[in-house]
């Protein structure tokens, strides 16, 4: 007995693998960032143990809304933390569609 893995099977699990691992993501970026470390990265600290890190100027974006890694305007850090989580995977989802979407229209565009 032969057994069709296209089509709509196919679809079925991609669809729910995607949502699964959309809502990890979620998880992650909205609740367990908040508890990421709060120590300096790599650089930060080379340029404080070196002594030049009070010369840093702040970023060109420094004033944006994402900034720090919170939202702005919002006085509860947890959510401020987790909300901005939240916002970056949905940008980061969002961009992946659209360059999909386009390649999968250039590529079906270029069979025919």
């Amino acid at each position: 007995m032969e057994t069709d893995f296209g089509g709509s099977f196919m679809s079925k699990v991609s669809k729910r693998f995607y949502l699964y691992f959309f809502l990890a993501s979620a998880l992650v970026a909205g609740a367990l960032s908040f508890y990421a470390s709060s120590h300096p990265d790599g650089l930060e600290k080379v340029a404080e143990d070196t002594g030049f890190l009070d010369t840093a100027k702040d970023s060109a974006v420094s004033g944006s809304p994402l900034a720090d890694y919170g939202v702005a305007g919002l006085e509860n850090e947890r959510l401020s933390v987790g909300l901005s989580g939240i916002i970056g995977i949905l940008v980061t989802a969002l961009v992946a569609f659209a360059v999909f979407a386009i390649a999968k229209r250039l590529k079906s565009g270029a069979k025919n």
